[in-house]
C-alpha cells in the first residue's frame, strides 16, 4: 500500500524560462507538486509558446508582467504559494516589483528559488551565457575532452541540469525541511557556476594526486586510461571498459581471450598503456556489438554496450523504461514512462503519454484556469478574467 507521492499539495509558481528553471519544476512536479507556469503575455503581441518540452504534469498562464494588472495577479498568486522558481539575471523581477523582497513580506513561507547561471556577486553576473560558459568559468571545461585535442562540452547535461536545474531543486527541499522547523521560508539562491564547479569535487582534488595530475585525456578516468574507455566493434557500435580494480580487469582480459599472456601483470604499467590500447581496439573490431555482449554479460568485467535511446525505447529486453531518479517505496514520485504498473517500483499512477522520450509543449494558459480553481477555487468570470489575453484579477465587489 502505497502513499500519495511525497510533494503533494506543495504549490509552485515557475516563471517561464529555459531548461535548468523547467528542470526544476520538473523535478518537483514529478514529485507531486502542482506546478504553475507563467508565461509572459505582452499587449497586442501574440503569446509565443515556451520551447520548453520539461512540462510533465505542469499547468500554465500568461500574464502580462509589464501592466500593474499582471504584477497584481502575480503578487496575489504568491501570497498562498509555497515556492517560487526565478530564472532570470539578476534583478529582473525586482524592476518588476516581484523580488523576494516584497513576495516574502506578504508570505513569510514562501520559498523563493532563484537560479542564474554565473553568481550574483561575481564579475560575470550580468553577461549572458549558456551551459558551456558556466562550465568554463567554474575550471570543469578544462577536465572535459581527449588528449591533445580541445575541451569538449557535454551537450548541456553538466551545468544546465546537473549542476543547475537539480541543484536548485535540492535547495528548495533543503528549504522546504527546514520551513518545517522554523515555520518560514527563504531565499534559495543557485548558480550553475557553483553547482557544476561542486559536482566536480572528487575531480578537482584529484588533480594533486597520481590519479587526475596528469594532463587532460591522459589521466586514469578521463580517457587515459586502456581499460577505461569506448571501443569500437565490428559493426560499427561501442563498447564501454570500466575495469578498473584487478580482479575485474582479469575478467575483462579472459573476456577478450588474452589470458596467460602476461597482460595481467601489465595492469599498473602505463609504459605498455599504448599498445595495451591499441591491442584492445584490434580484437573488438574482430567481433560485433551483440557477441560481446554475450561474452560479457553476467560477469564481473565491467565491459557493457553503449546503448542509444532509439534501442531503449523500442526494446523491452532493455532498461529503456524511464524511471523518477529515485524510488520511494512508501510515498514513490509521479510514473515517467507510459507502461508503469507496479507504484512501488515505477511511481504512482498512469504513466505519461509518450513516456519520458517524448516532449510536449505546454500552450500558455493550458490547464491554467483548472489550476486556478484548485488552488484558489477562483473562476473565471467571478475571481479573474482575461484582459487583452493576459489574466488579470476582477476587482473586488463592493458590499
Amino acid at each position: 500500500m502505497v502513499s500519495p507521492p511525497p510533494l503533494q499539495g506543495l504549490k509552485v509558481l515557475e516563471f517561464a524560462g529555459l531548461a535548468p528553471g523547467p528542470f526544476a519544476g520538473l523535478l518537483l512536479a514529478d514529485a507531486g507538486a502542482k506546478v504553475l507556469r507563467i508565461d509572459r503575455h505582452t499587449t497586442g503581441v501574440q503569446v509565443v509558446p515556451t520551447p520548453d518540452l520539461l512540462t510533465r504534469h505542469k499547468s500554465s498562464i500568461a500574464v502580462d508582467l509589464k501592466s500593474p494588472d499582471g504584477v497584481g495577479f502575480i503578487k496575489e498568486l504568491a501570497k498562498t504559494a509555497d515556492v517560487i522558481i526565478d530564472p532570470f539575471r539578476p534583478g529582473v523581477l525586482e524592476k518588476l516589483g516581484l523580488g523576494p523582497q516584497i513576495l516574502c513580506a506578504t508570505n513569510p513561507r514562501l520559498i523563493y528559488g532563484r537560479l542564474t547561471g554565473f553568481r550574483r556577486d561575481g564579475k560575470y553576473a550580468q553577461m549572458a551565457g549558456h551551459d558551456i560558459n558556466y562550465l568554463a568559468v567554474a575550471g570543469v571545461l578544462s577536465l572535459l575532452g581527449r588528449s591533445g585535442e580541445k575541451p569538449h562540452p557535454p551537450q548541456n547535461i553538466l551545468a544546465d541540469f546537473a549542476g543547475g536545474g537539480a541543484t536548485l531543486f535540492q535547495g528548495v527541499l533543503l528549504a522546504i525541511i527546514a520551513r518545517e522547523k522554523t515555520g518560514m521560508g527563504q531565499i534559495v539562491e543557485a548558480n550553475m557556476v557553483d553547482g557544476t564547479s561542486y559536482l566536480t569535487t572528487f575531480t578537482r582534488q584529484s588533480l594533486k594526486l597520481p590519479l587526475g595530475s596528469l594532463p587532460r585525456g591522459e589521466n586514469v578516468l578521463d580517457g587515459g586510461c586502456p581499460y577505461y574507455d569506448t571501443y569500437e566493434t565490428k559493426d560499427g557500435k561501442y563498447m564501454a571498459v570500466g575495469a578498473l580494480e584487478p580482479h575485474f580487469y582479469a575478467a575483462f582480459i579472459k573476456g577478450l581471450g588474452l589470458s596467460n599472456q602476461n597482460w595481467e601483470k601489465r595492469h599498473s604499467d602505463r609504459e605498455s598503456w599504448s599498445e595495451m590500447k591499441r591491442q584492445f581496439e584490434t580484437i573488438f573490431k574482430s567481433k560485433t556489438r551483440s557477441e560481446w555482449e554475450k561474452i560479457f554479460d553476467g560477469t564481473d568485467a565491467c565491459c557493457t554496450p553503449v546503448l542509444e535511446y532509439s534501442e531503449l525505447e523500442t526494446d523491452a529486453d532493455r532498461e529503456g523504461d524511464q524511471r523518477p531518479a529515485v524510488t520511494l517505496r512508501g510515498t514513490p514520485c509521479l510514473a515517467i514512462s507510459e507502461k508503469a504498473t507496479d507504484p512501488s517500483i515505477h511511481g504512482q499512477g498512469p504513466g505519461i503519454s509518450g513516456g519520458s522520450y517524448i516532449g510536449k509543449y505546454l500552450t500558455p494558459g493550458q490547464g491554467g484556469e483548472e489550476a486556478l480553481k484548485n488552488w484558489f477555487g477562483w473562476k473565471k468570470g467571478e475571481d479573474f478574467d482575461t484582459k487583452d489575453g493576459s489574466v488579470v484579477l476582477k476587482p473586488k465587489s463592493k458590499l
